[in-house]
């Protein structure tokens, strides 16, 4: 495994981070049991970076993980916005881990620098526990552009998350190359930087060679949160973040994989995905976009049309 320093954090973080979201109950909803033995597997090839977040539900499983690696480093994120908020996120996050001390804890999807300064209040919380020795880097997450360019200009965010892949699936206002440009002006700042959505969702899987060869390319992106729910998918992307060529049988099975579409219960129906189907698959019952799997061709092109990046692939 291949390794870097995330921003100027002193955190050497594997260049392969397994996010959770996977395990909780928003996808997979695995037990504890089997979130362990894929934390075991990820661990044997040289992943050392959690990413969770206190809406995914998965810090028992996270507490598993530091009681099989008590030396791995957690991202977590929270919506606080204020101190009593903040507070409560935080004390939710130490107790449900079973670790006093959180590596990353992040604002959750932030939008803007409007919306940074309205969380203003559980940033100088959350810059208090890292004064106290609780918390290493703050920082936030992002689907927006904009936000990443405000974010640059605070000094106190030492962490970025923003999402990135090749077609810019999921970004929500602009292309790729433009949160590019802005991932590039935060890493001249010195933020250390963890990129999301590399697969898009999920909608780049049949092209999933060339869009990690794209983030692995990228020099200004520390390291790469994947959510991952199989031994072959910790083991195809642990080879490919190490610089190894997977075995093709390993390529071959993953290939192979049925996937389905994910529809959030935040669907606030706006319809965009109905008018992007081209196989008339997907409609409106009681205000929520609903699947019909015997039309729908997993080709992801209502996730690419949802503005709130409500519908994944999994």
């Amino acid at each position: 495994m291949n390794y870097r320093e995330l921003g100027s954090t002193g955190k050497l973080v594997s260049r392969l981070c397994f996010g959770t979201l996977t395990m909780g109950p928003f996808q997979r909803n695995l037990t504890i049991s089997e979130g362990a033995a894929l934390f075991e597997r990820a661990f044997s090839r040289g992943i050392n970076f959690l990413d969770t977040a206190e809406i995914y539900e998965t810090y028992p499983h996270v507490r598993e993980a530091v009681r099989l690696k008590e030396d791995v480093f957690i991202c977590t994120k929270s919506y606080s916005y204020d101190e009593a908020t903040a507070e409560a996120s935080f004390r939710k996050a130490v107790e449900g881990i079973g670790r006093e001390y959180i590596d990353v804890f992040l604002l959750h999807e932030q939008e803007s620098g409007l919306t940074i300064k309205g969380h203003a209040g559980a940033i100088e919380y959350f810059l208090k526990k890292k004064e106290q020795g609780y918390i290493g880097a703050i920082g936030l997450s992002t689907h927006y552009i904009g936000c990443m360019r405000a974010a640059a200009k605070h000094p106190e965010l030492d962490v970025l998350f923003p999402l990135i892949n090749k077609k810019g699936v999921g970004i929500a206002d602009g292309t790729a190359d433009e949160m590019l440009a802005a991932i590039k002006e935060a890493k001249a700042a010195g933020k250390g930087m963890i990129a999301m959505k590399p697969l898009g969702g999920g909608h780049l899987i049949k092209e999933r060679e060339e869009a990690l060869e794209y983030v692995l390319g990228l020099d200004c992106v520390d390291t790469v949160a994947m959510g991952m729910q199989s031994f072959d998918e910790i083991d195809y992307n642990a080879a490919v973040f190490s610089g190894e060529t997977p075995d093709p049988e390993l390529a071959e099975r993953l290939g192979r994989v049925r996937r389905r579409m994910l529809i959030q219960d935040w669907c606030q129906g706006c319809g965009a995905c109905v008018d992007a189907c081209r196989n008339h698959a997907i409609s409106m019952v009681d205000g929520i976009a609903r699947i019909d799997y015997s039309k729908c061709a997993t080709c992801g092109y209502c996730a690419r049309a949802c503005p709130q990046f409500n519908i994944k692939v999994i």
